[in-house]
């Protein structure tokens, strides 16, 4: 499974951008998914996880409530919609498909390309 990122781009604070995730191939809807970010000089982070069904998510804490993932099986395309955004949302956004197929426990074993999200002041 190969997994195309898109959607990135500049915009400024208090902007939206909605980013998607498309796998090339099955069985996607048996896997959670996940967004995580990287900005430079850091650490990659967690920013959102959903289960194979869409039933449960998962948000890092200074996401919660701007952000919404949401996933279309029938698509193979997981998205992220990001609302509210502020400057420190600034980063290289990255998909990523878990091990397992709930968001209790995520290990994410497949990463696709970055696509870059800019937030200016």
């Amino acid at each position: 499974v190969q997994l195309q990122a898109s959607g990135g781009g500049l915009v400024q604070t208090g902007g939206s951008l909605r980013l998607s995730c498309a796998a090339s191939r099955r069985p996607f809807s048996n896997y959670a998914m996940g967004w995580l970010r990287q900005a430079p000089g850091k650490g990659r982070e967690f920013v959102a996880a959903i289960s194979w069904s869409g039933g449960s998510t998962r948000y890092e804490d200074s996401v919660k409530g701007r952000f919404t993932i949401s996933r279309d099986n029938a698509k193979n395309t997981v998205y992220l919609q990001m609302n509210s955004l502020k400057p420190e949302d600034s980063a290289v956004y990255y998909c990523a498909q878990a091990r397992g197929s709930d968001v209790t426990v995520l290990a994410f074993t497949l990463w696709g390309q970055g696509t870059q999200v800019t937030v200016s002041s």
